[in-house]
């Protein structure tokens, strides 16, 4: 399973999104859209976001820190 987040450095969403994946061990590639513009269009082609955070689930896209689809998607109990 291939977990990406596009998130800012400022977004507490984000940091929210990172600490629960990590409390339940997964792992996930994070890109800074305030500082990559090509992760940023790439996050607005996936999602037609401009907001973060953005995650990307094997190809499934959540649009901000929304526990129970991440839980759901990624098969965890909480």
């Amino acid at each position: 399973m291939k977990v990406t987040i596009y998130s800012t450095p400022t977004c507490p969403y984000c940091e929210m999104t990172k600490d629960f994946l990590r409390e339940h061990n997964v792992p996930f590639e994070d890109f800074n859209v305030a500082a990559d513009q090509l992760k940023a269009q790439e996050m607005v082609e996936k999602s037609g976001q401009f907001g973060v955070p953005v995650i990307d689930i094997d190809g499934q896209i959540v649009i901000g820190f929304d526990k129970p689809r991440l839980a759901k998607l990624l098969n965890i109990k909480i």
